[in-house]
């Protein structure tokens, strides 16, 4: 389900020089980074690049889906951490991509981890915008 314009709380603007091999920086000068392809992908490797800001993103927004659910379940997060791997390779329509989110939950058995889990990838922005768009892996 979307939201309506009216409901936009905030709106973050980010503008990319060069595309892949240049500078992107968001509109309030906060985040202002090179980018460079990755060595894997010919480029020099010197700068950040599209896929380690999407990781950084989506494991960002995912920490937040959690904790979000462990308040709901009542259930221990402290000292959790998510990690997001995004992969980019060729596929039929050129490029895609394939992310894999890992998390740490030391309070929680596997159990009720996998639990978490699954429910704060049915509550992630991020999640819910790559639904059916690319595959997500939880671990």
């Amino acid at each position: 389900m979307s939201i309506q314009q009216t409901d936009v709380l905030y709106t973050a603007v980010a503008t990319a020089e060069n595309g892949r091999d240049g500078r992107v920086a968001t509109d309030d000068g906060t985040l202002d980074v090179v980018v460079n392809p990755p060595k894997e992908m010919g480029g020099s490797g010197t700068g950040t690049n599209p896929e380690q800001l999407f990781a950084a993103g989506y494991s960002a927004c995912f920490q937040g889906a959690l904790a979000v659910v462990a308040r709901q379940e009542k259930a221990d997060i402290t000292g959790s951490t998510v990690t997001a791997k995004v992969g980019i390779g060729k596929n039929a329509d050129g490029f895609g991509l394939i992310v894999e989110i890992s998390a740490g939950i030391p309070n929680a058995d596997p159990a009720t981890a996998r639990t978490l889990l699954e429910k704060a990838h049915q509550v992630c922005p991020y999640s819910k915008a790559t639904a059916g768009n690319i595959t997500v892996t939880l671990t």
